[in-house]
């Protein structure tokens, strides 16, 4: 799976492409947030090259939202100093994903459905589980204080669903349904 660039400065992507070289110098990465609850990786000798330790695995009851400010502040203090940054979990499909959702809804003031939305278009495959899910909503409920996403029950299980949609056309959209 590839490198997908968010917005400027910001990239999503799995485990593989963040320890290319190559692919780390000609996107002018300078931090790396690791959220792949692998330990000890050795990544490529670049100055300057800064990298953030995210230890939760993928699945719904992890505590990713402890990260999400601390996550978020790196970014932010990385992008106001022109600097990329690039935030991989094993897939880039999940546990990245869901920290750049938590950035966009503190620093873009992008609702965690438009969020969503933003990431979906560069990043069509993502797949954040249920619980990093229901903390997404409780963080914008902090943040933002508003709630534009809601966990339904469907055939295929608890989904979350955009309620954003709702207003607007009188339906919702199911998201990783």
């Amino acid at each position: 799976m590839s490198v997908s660039q968010v917005s400027p400065g910001l990239f999503l992507s799995g485990l593989d492409p963040a320890l290319k070289a190559s692919v780390l110098t000609q996107r002018n990465i300078k931090l790396i947030v690791n959220a792949s609850g692998v330990q000890g990786v050795r990544y490529p000798e670049i100055p300057g090259l800064v990298v953030v330790e995210i230890p939760v695995q993928d699945v719904p009851h992890a505590p990713l939202d402890q990260y999400f400010d601390l996550v978020s502040e790196k970014i932010q203090q990385n992008l106001v100093q022109n600097q990329n940054c690039l935030v991989h979990c094993t897939a880039g499909r999940s546990r990245s994903p869901a920290l750049v959702l938590a950035f966009l809804i503190r620093f873009s003031g992008l609702s965690l459905a438009q969020s969503y939305t933003s990431v979906l278009e560069f990043r069509p495959f993502i797949r954040i589980n249920a619980g990093f899910w229901r903390q997404l909503m409780n963080y914008e409920l902090r943040v933002q204080n508003r709630s534009t996403v809601q966990m339904n029950r469907t055939a295929s299980g608890v989904l979350p669903h955009i309620q954003d949609q709702d207003r607007d056309r009188g339906e919702g959209i199911c998201i990783n349904g």
